[in-house]
């Protein structure tokens, strides 16, 4: 049977399909919008600054290498890896994971990052170290980054260059500091001492305990100086803190200036329309520390951040295209002539050993190597991870698992100190896909499933919202039917690792060294199978 339409029927009918696609796309106006979070993963203590059209923002990864990440942007919601400040932050046994130390939930913390003198510069802290790190390049997203460090290690400190030629650091927990550095940062300045700036920074959002005032950001906006910090009050949330001064020396007059959700931490930025934002971030749960953006306003001289003292769900902003490519990304290890062996999406967790790793000695292929035996997962070096993301995620991976030595495991793994992996264990020359979940604290192997060939397909799914922070995992031997292996893996952020879950590429050997691994790709999407499939 044939039906005809006419032109009017024809234009009814597209109107109809086009009004229940779900709203994505071009399709409606709210998808043209902007939504907090700005980005659903791991990037926190973010420190923020626009060069003429370009934003870009440092961030904190801590334990892992290469570090002090550096993004860019276009618009302040989609952004990209454009490099990091360093490969290697210290080689002290606790980030080389040698000798039974690891420095899980340290490293580099927040960064502050400026522009000056057609300088880039971004400076960190590292307990690990016990110095602050200054690192500086005519070109951001290039380098070379040149650095400089020196004791002590200044807590949460926020980089200052004044109109005056002089420049500072603004630092402490409670009670705030600032010292003055020489004019090209590289140190203290001769002569000077710490000065007490403000008492207790902690003040006008009560002082009945909690976290104390810190990570201070300090910017100047027509003539004034206004100083971000971030309290917790005990019984309290997490709480935006500004003070200003119309000399950096002060005085300083004090308010909570939001408290909403626990967003905070963070600063200002500007639009080149003359637009005020302050960028700020969530405690999460599993997927981490989560960046948000709330409009500011300025009355009386005080920026006013928020809609009615609230985070908006929207932002007037150019709507997300979505965190891949740019803030994690798949990868087939093929490299082409010229390209770097590890895309920016990719850092080691903790310093990594060169010799044991290759793209090129198999094409197409990452390769693992065993160089030592190690007693667990969290412990064995060489491990690739790049970020979850949310509100949900899935990695997949091929391994070859043929070059495998007796007490060898080799897989992936969503890393955290609650971790869970998958992969294949060989024992007395018997290969085994495994799961093992430390949901509990304590690694356990909830199942094995005897494999029979070379190779086999991993999956971890990762479900984050609502904070349900779940994960499954999964094998196949075909890449097309796959099992549910073990159980669910709970995924609380713990503050022992300070760090949303991570997925990972692994393999460590238990009682023989020179065995390998080899994986296919890594591919990340940011979707799950359908719960009724678990």
């Amino acid at each position: 049977m044939k039906i005809a339409l006419t032109r009017s029927g024809l234009v009814l009918v597209l109107l109809l399909f086009i009004s229940s696609l779900p709203r994505f796309g071009g399709v409606t106006a709210q998808a043209q919008t902007a939504h907090n979070p700005v980005i659903f993963a791991d990037v926190p203590d973010m420190a923020m600054i626009r060069v003429g059209n370009t934003y870009y923002m440092s961030s904190t990864t801590m334990h892992l290498s290469p570090g002090l990440p550096i993004m860019k942007s276009n618009d302040l919601i989609n952004w990209k890896m454009a490099g990091y400040a360093y490969d290697t932050l210290t080689s002290v046994d606790a980030m080389s994971l040698n000798n039974g130390k690891s420095t899980y939930g340290r490293g580099s913390w927040a960064s502050s990052l400026r522009y000056h003198n057609g300088l880039y510069y971004v400076s960190t802290f590292a307990q690990t170290s016990g110095r602050t790190h200054i690192y500086t390049t005519k070109n951001i997203e290039k380098g070379p980054w040149k650095e400089v460090s020196f004791k002590p290690s200044y807590h949460d400190h926020s980089l200052f260059f004044d109109d005056d030629g002089r420049t500072y650091l603004i630092y402490g927990a409670g009670k705030l500091r600032i010292v003055e550095l020489t004019a090209d940062a590289t140190g203290v300045k001769p002569g000077t001492a710490e000065q007490v700036l403000i008492e207790n920074a902690s003040t006008p959002s009560g002082t009945g305990g909690g976290l104390p005032a810190e990570g201070s950001q300090l910017f100047k906006v027509k003539g004034k100086y206004y100083l971000f910090n971030i309290s917790w009050p005990r019984g309290g949330m997490r709480t935006v803190i500004i003070h200003r001064a119309d000399k950096i020396t002060g005085p300083w007059e004090g308010r909570v200036a939001l408290q909403d959700m626990g967003v905070a931490q963070g600063g200002l930025i500007d639009t080149p329309d003359g637009k005020w934002y302050s960028y700020l971030f969530r405690d999460f749960g599993g997927v981490g520390r989560i960046p948000y953006l709330v409009p500011v306003r300025w009355e009386d001289g005080w920026p006013i951040l928020g809609e009615n003292g609230k985070v908006p769900e929207t932002l007037d902003l150019p709507a997300s295209k979505g965190l891949i490519p740019g803030i994690v990304h798949s990868d087939e290890f093929i490299r082409r002539k010229g390209e770097p062996a590890l895309p920016l999406v990719w850092q080691w967790n903790h310093n990594p050993d060169n010799s044991l790793w290759s793209v090129s000695e198999r094409k197409g292929y990452l390769r693992l190597k065993t160089g030592r035996t190690d007693t667990s997962f969290v412990m064995a070096r060489n491990t690739l991870t790049q970020r979850t993301i949310g509100p949900e995620s899935s990695g997949t991976t091929l391994l070859d698992a043929s070059n495998l030595k007796d007490g060898d495991f080799a897989g992936l793994s969503l890393l955290q100190k609650n971790y869970g992996l998958v992969g294949v264990k060989v024992e007395n020359g018997n290969r085994s896909i495994v799961m093992v979940n430390a949901s509990s604290g304590k690694a356990v192997d909830v199942q094995r499933v005897p494999l029979t060939q070379k190779t086999v397909y991993l999956k971890a799914e990762c479900d984050f919202k609502n904070r349900k922070d779940t994960a499954h995992f999964y094998y196949s031997l075909d890449g097309k039917t796959w099992t549910t292996i073990g159980d669910a893996l709970k995924m609380p952020y713990t503050i022992p690792h300070f760090m949303g879950y991570r997925f990972g590429l692994f393999n460590y050997a238990s009682s023989q060294t020179g065995g390998f691994a080899d994986f296919d790709y890594f591919r990340i999407v940011n979707t799950i199978s359908d719960s009724t499939e678990k």
